[in-house]
């Protein structure tokens, strides 16, 4: 809606629950592996929801090594769980998840387009075909500098992985037409 009605260029409309969610993600990866959160790598992809949200646990590294050679079956799905109710666990806990890591990711965002860092986030961006998925906007790892996103970076998902994207941008679909009502 706010990149129909802004008409301002794609690359200049950035959603930040990705980066959110990531934050989380790599908070609970961490957690469990006893690790600094610095030396965590992961991506959460798709819509900012409890139900739509896709944490990579497969392809989440530390330092470089896949976390899945640290983690079994069990604890790899327990720390998805974990990531994808974060917001809500903070909700129940406090009142609000809107306290210090939305503004902390926004203000990363921020400076990587001020100081024209090309950091890599997860941002809700507009598709054009990215993925499988057109005319919507949901998150995918982009790089961010002072145009705003330059460019996504290109992801290899597996079935179940491309499954759960598709599931969650269908599930953002019918959301936006509750916005566009």
């Amino acid at each position: 809606l706010a990149f129909k009605a802004s008409g301002l260029p794609k690359n200049r409309i950035i959603g930040m629950g990705g980066t959110l969610d990531s934050a989380r993600f790599t908070y609970q990866l961490a957690t469990k592996l006893n690790a600094s959160a610095n030396d965590i790598q992961a991506l959460v992809i798709g819509g900012h929801g409890d139900t739509t949200m896709i944490p990579l646990i497969r392809q989440a590294t530390w330092k470089g090594i896949p976390v899945t050679q640290f983690l079994n079956e069990e604890e790899q799905a327990e720390i998805v769980q974990k990531t994808m109710v974060g917001g809500a666990t903070l909700t129940a806990l406090i009142g609000t998840s809107a306290w210090y890591a939305p503004g902390a990711a926004t203000a990363a965002l921020v400076e990587s387009i001020v100081r024209d860092q090309n950091k890599l986030f997860t941002c809700s961006v507009y598709l054009e075909g990215e993925l499988g998925q057109e005319d919507i906007h949901i998150g995918v790892p982009v790089i961010i500098n002072k145009k705003g996103w330059d460019r996504i970076v290109p992801l290899t998902l597996d079935e179940k992985e491309a499954a759960a994207f598709k599931a969650s941008a269908d599930a953002v679909r019918s959301m936006n037409k509750v916005l566009q009502g």
